[in-house]
């Protein structure tokens, strides 16, 4: 979605898409859609946070077979 910037009669600045036909589609101040821009988070930052959930789980999962194994070897020693 390309956005061209025009400035409104008031001079405030503004942001402009226009559909396939030229038409404009929508028409946002820059603070409106500035603002909203800021909220959103892009593909990056979903995807780093994939990552950082993925190795919190795979550090739980580690941590969890020693334990396993810790209590294996307590049974094989009071045998």
């Amino acid at each position: 979605m390309a956005r061209t910037t025009h400035r409104s009669t008031g001079g405030k600045k503004l942001y402009a898409v226009r559909d396939a036909e030229g038409q404009f589609k929508d028409i946002q101040t820059f603070e409106r859609a500035h603002g909203l821009d800021v909220q959103r988070d892009s593909k990056a930052e979903l995807m780093m946070d994939k990552k950082k959930v993925a190795k919190k789980k795979a550090k739980k999962a580690a941590a969890k077979k020693p334990v396993a194994k810790k209590k294996a070897a307590k049974k094989a020693k009071k045998k």
